[in-house]
């Protein structure tokens, strides 16, 4: 479960009950959660069609807990949304675009739901063939575009598939479900601790809205080479590597130089102007190859304040 990208709760459950079995108790327990950290804050529940149970309906609408939940297709609300679906039709036959029309009314069904409800309906015409969609919207505030559009479609199925196929949350493969849900906390916790970093780290950069696979291929996994010679260290990257520009720091903070990113002070300090002398000791040239290649060889004096005006640059 998702509020935007804060992520709630993840639990594993079996794949032979229904998919609503155990909502009512896990949002009851979060909803709790919230209000007593904010007792008067307005809660909208946001859920497919798997999960308009009147169990989880019922709970809601005793607890001051808005709700849009989807609605399977039956031939009683395609009948009712007809004259719409022919409106959008007529209109994309004319136009060579898709089309969609909204219509709101109350509905029930003939024995399993206990009261009438809201109901937001969207018959649209595309690519030749009719795409409904049904909605039920209890206690909440708004027209019928407005909430399938602002409210209903901005839904965390894309939080969801971040954490499946991005941090590979679905990976349970284990012999039992406590070690399968233990893997789904691991999946869990990376995905909060990308989130803040996504939040804190590059807020003035191109990963400020990146996804979590992106940041975890082009900031947290960099393959280089490094080669450590006398004189200096080079570091060679993949040229599809983030760049100076993508790591740039927000106004008001120092940003290292683009030649030393990424080094720790001591290859900093070689790198600039001298090797430390155990790397001289061990890698020491011959004399007459000293002579022939570089000249007279003397250490050039290293000053801190240099090294420190290098990395502000």
């Amino acid at each position: 479960m998702f509020c935007g990208r804060h992520l709630l709760a993840a639990k594993l459950r079996p794949s032979d009950i229904d998919a609503s079995a155990g909502s009512v108790a896990e949002v009851e327990r979060l909803v709790r959660l919230i209000r007593a950290r904010w007792p008067f804050v307005r809660i909208v529940l946001r859920a497919d069609s798997g999960f308009a149970r009147e169990a989880l309906r019922a709970w809601c609408e005793h607890n001051r807990v808005a709700y849009l939940f989807g609605l399977a297709r039956n031939t009683r609300l395609v009948a009712t949304i007809a004259d719409e679906l022919a409106t959008a039709q007529a209109a994309a036959e004319k136009t060579g675009r898709p089309a969609r029309r909204f219509k709101d009314f109350r509905w029930s069904t003939l024995d399993t739901w206990s009261r009438r409800r809201r109901v937001v309906a969207k018959a649209e015409w595309t690519q030749g063939e009719a795409n409904l969609r049904r909605h039920l919207a209890q206690a909440q505030r708004g027209g019928a575009r407005q909430l399938y559009e602002d409210i209903y479609c901005a839904r965390a199925e894309n939080r969801i598939k971040e954490c499946q196929l991005d941090l590979y949350a679905d990976r349970t493969s284990a012999a039992t479900m406590r070690a399968n849900q233990l893997r789904l906390w691991f999946a869990s916790m990376a995905y909060v601790l990308i989130c803040a970093l996504r939040r804190i780290g590059p807020a003035e950069t191109t990963f400020a809205d990146a996804t979590c696979g992106t940041i975890r291929l082009k900031l947290l996994k960099i393959g280089a080479l490094v080669r450590i010679s006398v004189r200096r260290i080079k570091i060679a990257t993949a040229s599809s590597r983030s760049t100076v520009e993508h790591r740039r720091a927000p106004p008001g903070r120092s940003r290292p130089s683009p030649r030393l990113a990424g080094l720790t002070r001591e290859a900093a300090t070689r790198s600039i102007g001298g090797i430390t002398k155990a790397q001289r000791r061990h890698s020491k040239p011959n004399r007459n190859q000293r002579l022939r290649r570089h000249g007279p060889y003397r250490l050039p004096p290293i000053h801190l304040s240099f090294v420190k005006e290098q990395l502000a640059m």
